[in-house]
């Protein structure tokens, strides 16, 4: 049997060789981890001043902290001296196999960066999309809720809202009222336009520039048609749309002007 001496003299060459790479593959991976910290958090502060997209800002630092790890674990895995190159076919198979598993899950992932980097809606607008109308009530990596006006609470995967048409409906601080006024082709049309301009021109909400347009837009089958143009604050504009409808119906009565609805002209003829 060997004494430890023999065995000293025989493998030491070799142990202080192999000493040395495990001392520095350890030093490696210590202070590269450190470094790995400093970069997230320098990259995270970076982000932010560019007004990322806070819910964003963890998943970005989370990428880049996994990527930074899987390259200093290489570097470590060479020092030792065993060959890299399986360690990183292994870790390209696994990241292919989890890819085609969770293909649904990384497209809504890669949606949700899309809608947070390039912010067509924020918390709080009021948007149409995939033919659902809400406030967006929050914006996740994976999901967008959307409350409804009768109070429905809505969750969309990103990758569908990514992909959708998306209507910003409150974006902007003003919106235009649109609206089709009939009336009967026996009635005073220039009455009927001067009651509208009137009730516009009374009502503050309506924005004076720019100006509103109130013109016969066409001669229908059972009525002449007055359309209306008027720009509000969008914060105002359904209780603009229903003051005014009710407002349009009360003074053309009072005018005597009617609002036709469709009608049919039956004629019965006898054959003898």
């Amino acid at each position: 049997m060997e004494t430890i001496e023999a065995l000293w003299d025989k493998y030491s060459e070799v142990i202080l060789e192999k000493g040395v790479d495990i001392v520095i593959a350890i030093l490696m991976l210590v202070i590269g981890l450190w470094i790995i910290k400093r970069v997230v958090s320098i990259l995270g502060n970076i982000l932010t001043k560019r007004g990322v997209e806070a819910t964003l800002l963890p998943t970005l630092k989370g990428v880049a902290k996994g990527m930074l790890t899987v390259v200093l674990l290489i570097a470590v895995v060479q020092q030792l001296g065993a060959d890299a190159s399986g360690f990183v076919a292994i870790l390209g198979a696994l990241g292919l196999a989890v890819g085609f598993a969770l293909q649904g899950s990384l497209a809504n992932f890669a949606g949700g960066i899309l809608i947070l980097v390039l912010k067509p809606f924020k918390n709080g607008d009021v948007i149409n999309v995939n033919g659902e109308t809400g406030s967006v009530q929050a914006i996740s990596i994976v999901t967008t809720t959307l409350k409804t006006p009768d109070n429905r609470v809505i969750y969309m995967a990103n990758g569908a809202v990514a992909g959708a048409t998306i209507t910003n409906i409150t974006q902007e601080s003003t919106r235009r009222w649109d609206f089709v006024c009939g009336i009967g082709y026996d009635d005073d049309f220039e009455k009927a336009k001067e009651i509208i301009q009137g009730l516009i021109a009374a009502d503050d909400r309506f924005h004076k520039d720019p100006a509103p347009f109130v013109r016969v837009g066409n001669l229908g089958d059972s009525s002449v048609d007055i359309t209306i143009r008027a720009w509000v604050d969008t914060s105002e504009y359904w209780n603009v749309h229903f003051d005014m409808i009710e407002n349009i119906k009360k003074e053309m009565d009072k005018a005597g002007i009617s609002i036709p609805y469709p009608q049919r002209d039956i004629h019965v003829y006898n054959e003898k």
